[in-house]
C-alpha cells in the first residue's frame, strides 16, 4: 500500500489503470481533454501491478478497483466518482486547485 500512496502523491493527478480497460481509457481521455497530464500507471504492465491492485482494493473497499484516481494526493474514486464530479462541474476545479491544469 505504501507504493501506491507514494506514486499517488508524486504528481497532481494520478490514475491507476489497466491497458485493456475501456473505462480506464475513457477517464484518461477525459483528463487529457480537460488539459491535464496525469501520471498513468498501467498495473498490467507494472512488475508489482497485482500487489498494487490489491492495495487499491483495500483503499477503495470495492471491486472493480480500476481506474483509481488521485488528485492532489487525495483519493477521488473510480470511474463513476470521476464522471459524477465532471457532470457537477467540480472535477475541473479540483484539477486547477491541485495545479494539474492551468488556465
Amino acid at each position: 500500500m505504501e507504493r501506491v500512496r507514494e506514486l499517488a502523491s508524486k504528481k497532481a493527478a494520478v490514475i491507476f489503470t489497466k491497458s485493456t480497460c475501456c473505462m480506464c481509457h475513457s477517464i484518461k481521455a477525459l483528463f487529457y481533454d480537460l488539459g491535464a497530464s496525469p501520471a498513468v500507471h498501467e498495473l498490467d504492465q507494472e512488475t508489482r501491478g497485482k500487489e498494487m491492485e490489491w492495495a487499491l482494493r483495500g483503499i477503495m473497499g470495492c471491486n472493480p478497483t480500476l481506474p483509481a484516481v488521485f488528485i492532489g494526493g487525495e483519493f477521488i474514486g473510480s470511474a463513476t466518482d470521476v464522471i459524477s464530479l465532471h457532470v457537477d462541474g467540480s472535477l475541473k476545479q479540483r484539477l486547477i486547485n491541485a495545479k494539474a491544469i492551468w488556465l
